[in-house]
C-alpha cells in the first residue's frame, strides 16, 4: 500500500490547493472598501482605545508633523478595505437559527476558493501587515491580489480543513500601495454534533 493510499480522502481533497502555493489566485482586480476614510470613523476608532495623538484629528497638527493632512491610525487601515456586509434590498446575512451558524456571505471569505474543497466553516487565525505610508482622510482603500503562501490540511477540535496563508496589497484610490498584508485562515467542515475532537 502506498503512502497516498493511506491518506484520508479529506486530506487528498486539498491537493489541488496545496499545488498552487506561490500562485496569485486573484484576477488582479481591486475590491474596494465600503466607505472612504473620514474623520468621524477615525474618531470612533480612537475613542475606545483613548488614542489622543492630534495627527488623527487636527489638520494643523498633522501638517506640522509633516503629513499632508489628518491621517488614520495605521491599525485602522484594514477596516477601510472591507466591503459592506449588507445593503438595502439584499437578502439577510443570517438565514439560519442554528447555534454557531455562519453568515450566508462575508466579505472576508472568498467566494471563489479555487481548487480548495467547499467548506461550511471559516475563520481568520492571524494577520500581519507591513505599512508603507500613512492613509489620509478622503482616501478610499481596497485590496488587490491573493497570493497563496501556504496551505496545510489539518484536523482540529472544530473540524477537518486546512490552514492557509494569503498575501495581498492594500491600495489607495490615489493609485499606490499603502500596505502589504498576510492573512491566515482556517477553512473547515465542522465535526458532526457530539464528535468534537479533544
Amino acid at each position: 500500500m502506498s503512502a497516498d493510499d493511506e491518506r484520508p480522502g479529506w486530506v487528498a481533497a486539498w491537493d489541488g490547493m496545496v499545488a498552487l502555493v506561490g500562485t496569485d489566485l486573484s484576477d488582479g482586480s481591486i475590491t474596494w472598501g465600503a466607505d472612504a476614510v473620514e474623520p468621524g470613523t477615525i474618531r470612533r476608532y480612537c475613542e475606545p482605545i483613548e488614542l489622543g495623538s492630534p495627527i488623527h484629528y487636527d489638520e494643523e497638527a498633522a501638517r506640522a508633523a509633516g503629513y499632508d493632512g489628518v491621517i488614520a491610525p495605521s491599525s485602522a487601515a484594514l477596516m477601510y478595505t472591507i466591503p459592506a456586509m449588507w445593503s438595502p434590498g439584499s437578502p439577510t446575512l443570517f438565514d439560519s437559527a442554528e447555534p454557531d451558524a455562519q453568515p450566508a456571505r462575508s466579505p472576508i471569505n472568498n467566494d471563489d476558493p479555487g481548487p480548495a474543497p467547499r467548506t461550511t466553516g471559516f475563520f481568520a487565525t492571524d494577520i500581519e501587515i507591513d505599512f508603507l505610508r500613512p492613509v489620509l482622510v478622503g482616501e478610499r482603500l481596497g485590496t488587490r491580489g491573493r497570493r497563496l503562501l501556504s496551505c496545510v490540511p489539518k484536523e482540529t477540535r472544530v473540524g477537518r480543513g486546512a490552514f492557509s496563508t494569503f498575501e495581498s496589497e492594500i491600495v489607495s484610490d490615489a493609485g499606490d500601495v499603502v500596505a502589504r498584508m498576510r492573512t491566515g485562515t482556517y477553512a473547515y467542515d465542522p465535526h458532526p454534533a457530539g464528535k468534537e475532537q479533544s
